[in-house]
């Protein structure tokens, strides 16, 4: 029997399968009046197919908790009722092809008021519709503008932003949700000391720099039902420490390690491992399967699940990564994007049954 194809039940959600669609930002959300962040036809046929296509649980891209939160205008949010009722449409759609409805509840933090990438992604005036941006330290990410460094308010503030989206995405029918504290968006800017550079209460050492995403964690689990499980998206490296050549102190695998222990005291279920964004130039060793050790050892080191993202594109490679407990499960992204049916394919390739639609079994 193929790991890849077993289920994996985490609290009283049983995920039909280890093959996860990753969250991937679409800028294709509607960006004018109320519907702002809203998830549109797009959303809902782009979504939706992965579920068709056998993924067991389909992420929906970051999701902006506030209107300033998001990476760009033309991301999704959720902080009010239209949008809620937008995304029922799309987790029902995810549900009704027996994949799990996750979200990713995000804040963009000095990387947010961008362009579309293919239009180039620089950093957005109000004039041209984007907005001052928000991070611990008024010091900008290369190429972006000089953001606003957040006071001890403000940050109660986004943890109360944080649950009421949360709330909202549980309405809407998602039964996952996952706090965004990675690539160098708002949460991993906190916890890296290459971002954070603050010297109150929550700069420093390492209790002090991981104080804001521990409470927004704790906020999120507080309103999501117990029996419902909550996940964390980690850069498990910043890639500047561990660099022998690069004298920059950042996060470190070291550190993913400790947080994943506090992380699952409060309540997470899951670690998503993935790693970088806090610098634009890290020197990082991208190739098929270079973020999976971070995932392993946080797994054995901190005794919490994790799933493992980055260039996985063969079945048999996430098959070998979840049958030797590497991670219990795998996040595709690009792949899924270029194979929607990739989950099919893999199936069949690992000798376990295709959960093919009926539908489409002229086909099979």
């Amino acid at each position: 029997m193929s790991s890849l194809f077993t289920p994996l039940t985490l609290r009283s959600l049983t995920i039909p399968n280890r093959v996860w669609m990753s969250p991937m930002c679409m800028y294709s959300a509607a960006s004018e009046g109320d519907q702002a962040g809203a998830p549109t036809d797009f959303h809902l046929a782009h979504l939706a197919d992965r579920a068709l296509g056998g993924a067991g649980l389909v992420m929906a891209e970051a999701t902006g908790v506030r209107p300033d939160g998001r990476i760009s205008p033309w991301d999704l949010g959720l902080w009010n009722d239209q949008q809620q009722e937008a995304f029922s449409r799309v987790t029902a759609a995810i549900r009704s092809h027996g994949s799990v409805a996750a979200v990713q509840l995000a804040h963009a933090g000095r990387k947010a008021s961008t362009n579309r990438p293919w239009l180039g992604g620089g950093h957005l005036t109000g004039a041209e519709g984007g907005w001052e941006t928000v991070s611990p330290s008024a010091e900008a990410f290369s190429g972006l503008s000089t953001p606003h460094e957040l006071t001890e308010a403000e940050i109660d503030q986004l943890v109360a932003d944080f649950a009421a989206s949360a709330e909202r995405a549980l309405a809407a029918g998602f039964q996952v949700a996952e706090v965004h504290g990675a690539h160098g968006y708002l949460l991993h800017s906190f916890l890296s000391p290459a971002a954070n550079h603050r010297t109150d209460a929550y700069g420093g050492g390492f209790e002090n720099r991981t104080r804001f995403p521990l409470r927004v964690v704790e906020a999120v689990r507080e309103v999501w039902p117990e029996d419902l499980p909550v996940f964390f998206r980690v850069s498990a490296t910043d890639w500047l420490s561990e660099d022998a050549g690069d004298t920059r102190r950042g996060w470190t695998g070291d550190d993913t390690v400790l947080l994943a222990k506090e992380l699952q005291a409060r309540g997470v279920d899951l670690l998503d491992v993935s790693t970088g964004g806090v610098v634009h130039d890290a020197r990082i060793p991208v190739g098929p399967d270079y973020q999976v050790p971070f995932a392993a050892r946080a797994r054995q080191e901190a005794g919490v699940p994790t799933s493992a993202v980055g260039l996985v594109t063969d079945p048999r490679q996430a098959e070998e990564i979840v049958a030797s407990g590497r991670a219990d499960a795998v996040m595709l992204g690009r792949q899924l994007l270029r194979e929607p049916y990739w989950a099919h394919r893999a199936a069949a390739e690992l000798g376990a049954r295709p959960a093919w639609p009926e539908q489409y079994g002229y086909a099979v």
